[in-house]
């Protein structure tokens, strides 16, 4: 792990301190681009325009006719949180608007794959439904749209995934990645660009009069907002300032109590305080256990827990969801060992590290496999794909697989050379830089992993696969209190907009190995004692040792200490 102190602005750490920022925190905003304090303000009144979204007038048009001739509509979700959280809010938000029959489907990830496909467009218009609306999907669904144009369905896209060149033929298409989208935040999730919709829907509807009279209050849509929060955060889409103010305001109102009762449940079921929570919470906590519905069950799980109107039923689904998160952990576990094994295997095998790692094994979990990739990614420092075998109906000859990849490698874009040079590899493909996903016939997994590793190759040099860890500096005895911690806490931090990492000198006082893979620590820094923490380490530390840590409270039982959460060995 190669430790990089991130770059000091003298001039805007200055000019924040100016407009009375903490200095500490004056520090970190500047080193992370943030240069003038009005970048600072997080109000809604500092939102991007919902009209600069290309699309979103005719979607809000179309929408305000549906909704006065009563028009049924159906979503079409996504089976990750992004896309439940999205779902939510569009049936919620229809509904406050005005709209009395709404309905959602959610594909199944084994059976149905990924976005609107003919079978899901048939099943939509089985519905009797009149309007299609996709969220976080649709944008590569030609042939879905197609055939719902056919049937007689308007079909709206709200999407935010990078389009290819041809578009479908939607009614309207609100994604601001697409070409000609003016939109300043090409980050939006999928529930950012659904909440832009209903922004616009409502301001459609203002204009035509429909909130003039007293029997038709016009509502308010930042309640929505803690959706949004969540599946942003769950995304782990990048947090430019308008999604850091979309972020902080959803997190503002779960901090009040104001948010689903489904959503509530979730954060009880966690062991979180609603007044305390962070975006920590968010992406590690709550929206894992909306994930695990997709995974293992049906996402129609998780989106009815966020919806629901009945406390019973909220703490009934927040529970199941819970449960099938802890068969998810258990899955995972297993199949972490083996694929950690497997990559280790191929270290051992070859004199020159592999640049990108396949890994497979038969009785791997398709729902799973995502995650393990994520998890040896993480590890190794390399493009990595996890192969399963497809339980799908008719696809059980197929391998099914899901890719995390680096900085500096495009995996969607890698899937595309390597389906050129080998035009039988690859039956179908999708994804995006990050992460992607493709099935192969299972004969095919030797040369998929050669061609994988031979485009890594020629992509990627050894500085790309050396792991980096940016860091702030020491955060010194002055600064390490609860207030500091607090502060850190309650600020929006995420992809994009990491949270600090310090590095200090730290006495160790003591330390023992607990939960048979984690190194419990007592520490002190300069004169002050400190708890520390660093998960997955069992190696024994010396009697002074330079780390590279975050900080952070620990709770107990109303009692509030330091904790210090240890990320690296900074000393060499």
């Amino acid at each position: 792990m190669k430790i990089i102190p991130r770059n000091s602005d003298a001039h805007a750490t200055h000019a924040l301190q100016q407009a009375g920022e903490h200095p500490l925190l004056a520090q970190l905003f500047a080193s992370r681009g943030v240069k003038d304090a009005k970048d600072l303000d997080l109000s809604l009144k500092h939102l991007l325009a919902p009209s600069s979204l290309k699309g979103n007038q005719e979607a809000a048009q179309l929408l305000a006719n549906a909704i006065e001739s009563q028009k049924r509509i159906c979503i079409v979700a996504d089976y990750d949180c992004d896309g439940a959280t999205a779902c939510a809010l569009a049936v919620t938000g229809l509904r406050l608007l005005g709209a009395q029959h709404v309905e959602f489907l959610v594909p199944d990830r084994i059976n149905d794959g990924y976005g609107l496909t003919p079978a899901i467009s048939q099943r939509v218009k089985n519905t009797h439904a009149d309007i299609l609306i996709t969220v976080d999907n649709g944008i590569a669904s030609l042939e879905g749209v197609h055939v719902a144009k056919e049937l007689g369905l308007q079909v709206i896209i709200t999407d935010h995934h990078l389009p290819a060149q041809q578009l479908p033929n939607a009614d309207a298409i609100v994604n601001p990645n697409q070409a000609g989208c003016t939109f300043a935040s090409k980050h939006l999730a999928g529930v950012g660009v659904m909440f832009y919709v209903l922004l616009a829907l409502r301001a459609e509807l203002r204009s035509r009069g429909r909130f003039d009279s007293t029997q038709s209050k016009e509502p308010k849509l930042d309640q929505l907002l803690p959706l949004v929060a969540l599946g942003s955060v769950a995304d782990v889409v990048s947090l430019d300032l308008n999604n850091r103010r979309l972020v902080h305001q959803g997190l503002e109102r779960i901090k009040k109590g104001l948010m689903p009762l489904g959503l509530k449940a979730l954060i009880d079921i966690c062991a979180r305080e609603h007044t305390q929570l962070c975006t920590d919470d968010l992406g590690f906590a709550i929206g894992p256990r909306i994930n695990a519905a997709g995974r293992l069950s049906d996402m129609t799980l998780g989106i009815e827990c966020l919806i629901t109107n009945e406390p019973h039923r909220a703490r009934e689904l927040a529970q199941m969801l819970d449960q099938i998160n802890k068969d998810r952990k258990n899955i995972e576990l297993d199949m972490k060992e083996q694929a950690l094994n497997i990559a280790m295997s191929l270290f051992e095998q070859e004199e020159i590290a592999p640049p990108a790692l396949c890994i497979f094994e038969p009785d791997f979990h398709e729902g799973v496999i995502g995650i393990v990739a994520s998890r040896v990614k993480d590890l190794y420092h390399r493009p990595t794909f996890v192969f399963a075998n497809s339980t799908a109906k008719g696809k059980e000859h197929l391998l099914k697989g899901s890719g995390r990849s680096i900085s500096g490698f495009h995996l969607r874009d890698a899937l595309d050379v390597m389906s050129k040079r080998y035009p039988a590899l690859i039956a179908q493909f999708g994804g995006h830089a990050m992460a992607a996903g493709c099935s192969i016939e299972e004969d095919q997994l030797p040369l998929f992993e050669m061609a994988f590793q031979e485009v890594a190759l020629e992509l990627l040099n050894p500085a790309d696969l050396s792991q980096e860890m940016l860091v702030d500096g020491p955060l010194g005895e002055g600064n390490c209190d609860l207030n500091t911690a607090k502060k850190i806490k309650s600020t929006v931090w995420g992809q994009g907009f990491l949270a600090p990492i310090f590095t200090d000198e730290l006495q160790v006082l003591e330390q023992r190995i607990v939960g048979e893979q984690h190194l419990s620590l007592k520490l002190k820094l300069g004169a002050r004692p400190i708890d520390g923490i660093w998960f997955g380490r069992t190696e024994r530390l010396g009697p002074v040792a330079q780390l590279a840590y975050k900080l952070d409270i620990d709770t107990w039982r109303g009692v509030e200490k330091l904790k210090l959460f240890i990320q690296s060995d900074a000393s060499h």
